[in-house]
């Protein structure tokens, strides 16, 4: 794999990527990214915070020998397909040594995420192993991955082979559900529904909720709705269900039909709660209608639906993004007042917000003392917030500190977006000879973050605009072997450079390329 690489070893020839000293040379000019303040609508806030998903972040990932790990991850070459993924490790006589276990799986299918041949060729490899039988959630991870990289057709397979063995669960079918839609298939989301019965589940409210909130977020409400006027008759709906249509029509800027979905809501003898209220509220922010977001409230509070913790975090987070930081935290204030107990969510915000007000200060305050005081755990966003800061105002190592802590953490790990700050910094300090190198090879090669679109456009352009298009070259190869299709704009700026090189081959390929993204 790209970066899983070592300086000096003869591996970088084999595999034909650019070596730690290449890398180093490249990326000096690169101007990196800006982390943003990213707040789930209400209705995700409350299954964000309401929910424990499984993750290999989790403390009992801990148990898996990265020896191990990275035996396996160092026999699969990028771009190969899944038979060939699947039968170099069945061949392979130091992978046989690899006990293989739920947890190990579950690391390398978050590994190869972003690749879909290793992700469905190491799952084959392990389904194959003696005595070794994944876990259905392992199974969901897959489906989820073949679906996210439109893989439709490898995806129903493993699904009717899920079914054979009755593993098919209803997070199965919400993540089948969610990947049609996606992919612009509402009809086979719908379709999968009706098959419900053939998997062992139920057509119940539970099931049809998933349904409704898999289109209203793909921006289907109108077709939702018509299914759910079809199945009201015999599938009773609940407040959970008013609440999708609320986020649904709000998400298509038709807050007139979120608000006589409040007036329906009652008429089937379900109360409105401060989710309700907090969707509507959002998409008022979202237009800096502030006034009438103001005025929401109070309908709240004569309601008897008090504003919760969710709904002033929705506020101050929109008046963070309208640049109201002032009275973003005037909210802040105001909420602790109240009574409100505050949750990560928020305190993300509250940090972000005070870092954007140049209040470093109070922003660690809050990281290092107020959190841990009232017992809320910071999460990857907490720690990405606070090594965002520290990068913009060139404090190296105060953020490599807050990164090293989140590596060491027992409950949540570095995703891409942790590292990007830190290459920023050291693109504009000219540290890339041994920081950058170090840095990315912690990232990829020991905790096994993987390369995602972001980092390729990351890597890509810094390549380009450091005059070293053959690296930049590279990765897109591998990016699109793996089927990560790429920017226009980063295919557009490859191209610019390799014309300047007079690589006709290379320059032929992109614009193939590029064609086939237009015609698409």
């Amino acid at each position: 794999m790209v970066f899983c690489l070592k300086i000096g070893t003869k591996r970088n020839t084999l595999l034909l990527v650019p070596s730690w000293a290449y890398l180093r040379a490249a990326c000096a000019k690169f101007s990196g990214c800006h982390s943003t303040l990213s707040c789930p609508s209400p209705l995700e806030y409350s299954q964000l915070t309401s929910t424990k998903i499984s993750h290999p972040e989790d403390p009992c990932f801990n148990s898996v020998r990265e020896s191990e790990l990275g035996i396996l991850i160092t026999k699969i070459r990028a771009g190969s397909c899944s038979e060939e993924v699947f039968q170099s490790l069945v061949h392979d006589k130091a992978c046989n040594t690899v006990q293989v276990s739920h947890d190990l799986v579950a690391k390398l299918l978050c590994r190869f995420k972003d690749d879909w041949k290793s992700a469905l060729g190491v799952f084959k490899w392990a389904e194959s192993c003696p005595g070794y039988k994944p876990l259905p959630e392992s199974y969901n991870m897959l489906v989820d991955i073949l679906g996210r990289m439109k893989q439709m057709e490898k995806m129903r397979s493993l699904v009717d082979e899920m079914r054979q063995d009755h593993l098919v669960t209803l997070d199965t079918i919400a993540k089948v559900m969610r990947r049609f839609s996606g992919a612009g298939e509402w009809e086979a989301a719908a379709r999968t529904f009706d098959e419900l019965g053939s998997y062992g589940l139920e057509k119940n409210t539970e099931s049809m909720n998933v349904l409704l909130d898999t289109l209203c977020k793909e921006n289907r409400v109108e077709q939702a709705r018509a299914i759910f006027l079809e199945l009201k008759s015999h599938i009773p709906p609940n407040a959970h269900t008013f609440n999708i249509f609320i986020h649904g029509w709000c998400k298509v800027n038709r807050v007139d039909e979120a608000q006589w979905t409040i007036q329906e809501m009652k008429g089937h003898g379900c109360r409105p709660c401060a989710i309700s209220y907090s969707t509507i509220i959002q998409s008022y922010c979202r237009h800096f209608n502030f006034h009438r977001a103001y005025e929401l409230l109070d309908d709240m509070q004569a309601e008897g639906c008090p504003p919760n913790i969710v709904t002033y975090t929705t506020i101050m987070c929109s008046l963070t993004k309208a640049e109201e930081f002032e009275e973003a935290l005037q909210i802040a204030e105001k909420m602790k007042t109240v009574g409100c107990k505050p949750d990560t969510l928020f305190y993300n915000a509250l940090i972000y917000t005070l870092g954007k007000t140049g209040q470093l200060r109070n922003a660690v305050h809050v990281f290092e003392v107020e959190m841990p005081k009232v017992g809320v755990k910071p999460n990857t966003s907490t720690y990405n917030s606070m090594i965002s800061m520290f990068c913009h105002r060139a404090q190296e190592q105060k953020a490599l500190d807050v990164l090293r802590e989140m590596e060491n953490s027992s409950h949540c790990k570095p995703d891409a977006q942790s590292y990007y700050p830190l290459i920023k910094l050291y693109f504009k300090t000219g540290k890339t000879e041994v920081c950058l190198s170090n840095l990315l090879d912690d990232m990829v090669c020991k905790h096994h973050v993987s390369l995602d679109l972001a980092s390729y456009t990351l890597l890509i352009h810094g390549f380009c605009r450091a005059n070293k298009c053959e690296s930049a070259y590279l990765l897109f190869e591998e990016m699109t072997s793996k089927e990560i299709t790429p920017r226009y704009q980063t295919c557009r700026l490859l191209l610019d450079e390799i014309k300047q090189k007079n690589w006709y081959a290379a320059a032929e390929r992109v614009e193939g390329f590029m064609k086939k993204m237009k015609s698409s």
